[in-house]
């Protein structure tokens, strides 16, 4: 979907339309943006940057707090016509989903008929637009639906994928960031093509064990499947703090109380967990996680948050002022099913 948060609020709000909106918290409460409106994109206001950056690149910037029951109310919508379409649904977000169209409610032999018929029924039942990426795979589908935003259609014939990965630099990728890129760069790695040249050594010392993946996606190879029912492999809470915290005891508390949210969440989903993480970002925005895994899986909310507080000393927490806080816990596990490895994620911990 394009901008959606901001989109509904626009489609719901007339007087909202052409005007530079952003969707989340007050700036002077450390607001993070949620969602832009592509009015107010382009002043470069971004989703997740401080509200108080987005008012400064764009002082006549209208700020409206989040109504997510609205926003889930659109979700369902939406996902309804892609039910409708194919069982093969794949969820990312409220927002964004893959969807294997091989075999489909209207027998379109095209991806592309089936992505216009899409685009069109979401227009018509929910007065919203959509991008799409018609693709051989998720890797290359996913880059595609970003590629001509908003209200865009864009289709990697198989012929045409080398063409394709020969434009893409090395921060087109999926999971990618900044800080990777630069790696990459700095190792004279430009283009995704470049990977294929590269030393092997230095594509370590940039991407770590996702060297294969890399590898691979340079090939425009991706043989994941799309996965209706996907479980849940992680969950957690983060909080930005209105006054930085400084009070090493004051973290902790706010830490322990996170850890039991994440266990209760476990309770309630009847999973346990091998790992807790915590992530820290200090005032200067500087931001780091510290992670902790057991062979031993539980959801035992003392254990976990006992977890949690003890990876608070390998930070700088109560030496720096602290501005957020979060804990989640990975690598989940239903003790009802037979135990299996977890499927790493696409350039999991690069960042």
């Amino acid at each position: 979907m394009d901008a959606f948060y901001a989109s509904v609020e626009q489609r719901d709000k007339p007087e909202l339309r052409g005007l530079p909106v952003a969707v989340g918290g007050h700036p002077d409460q450390r607001g993070v943006v949620a969602a832009a409106s592509y009015e107010a994109r382009a002043f470069g206001v971004r989703s997740a940057i401080p509200m108080a950056r987005a008012v400064r690149l764009c002082p006549s910037l209208v700020i409206v707090r989040p109504d997510f029951a609205r926003y889930r109310t659109a979700s369902q919508a939406v996902f309804a016509i892609f039910r409708r379409v194919t069982p093969l649904v794949e969820p990312l977000s409220l927002d964004e989903a893959y969807l294997d169209v091989t075999e489909n409610v209207w027998g379109e032999q095209l991806g592309q008929t089936v992505a216009q018929r899409i685009k069109k029924e979401i227009k018509d039942a929910t007065g919203l637009t959509a991008s799409a990426g018609v693709a051989p795979n998720k890797f290359l589908a996913k880059i595609a639906s970003g590629w001509k935003k908003p209200d865009g259609l864009t289709v990697i014939a198989p012929e045409r994928v080398e063409h394709f990965l020969h434009k893409l630099p090395v921060d087109a990728l999926w999971g990618v960031g900044p800080v990777t890129a630069t790696r990459l760069r700095e190792r004279g790695i430009e283009r995704l093509v470049d990977v294929r040249t590269a030393d092997p050594a230095l594509l370590r010392e940039a991407v770590g064990s996702s060297v294969d993946w890399l590898r691979r996606l340079a090939d425009g190879i991706d043989d994941r499947p799309v996965e209706p029912n996907q479980a849940a492999k992680s969950a957690g809470t983060e909080n930005t703090f209105n006054q930085d915290l400084t009070d090493i005891a004051e973290i902790r508390k706010e830490i322990d109380d996170m850890a039991r949210d994440s266990a209760a969440w476990l309770e309630r989903k009847r999973l346990t967990c091998r790992t807790v993480t915590i992530k820290v970002r200090y005032d200067d925005f500087t931001t780091i996680t510290r992670s902790h895994s057991s062979d031993q899986p539980t959801r035992d909310a003392n254990a976990i948050a006992a977890r949690a507080v003890a990876l608070l000393e390998r930070t700088e927490a109560g030496e720096r002022p602290v501005r957020l806080l979060g804990v989640s816990v990975h690598n989940l596990i239903d003790p009802g099913e037979e135990p299996e490895w977890p499927s790493l994620p696409l350039f999991d911990g690069l960042e």
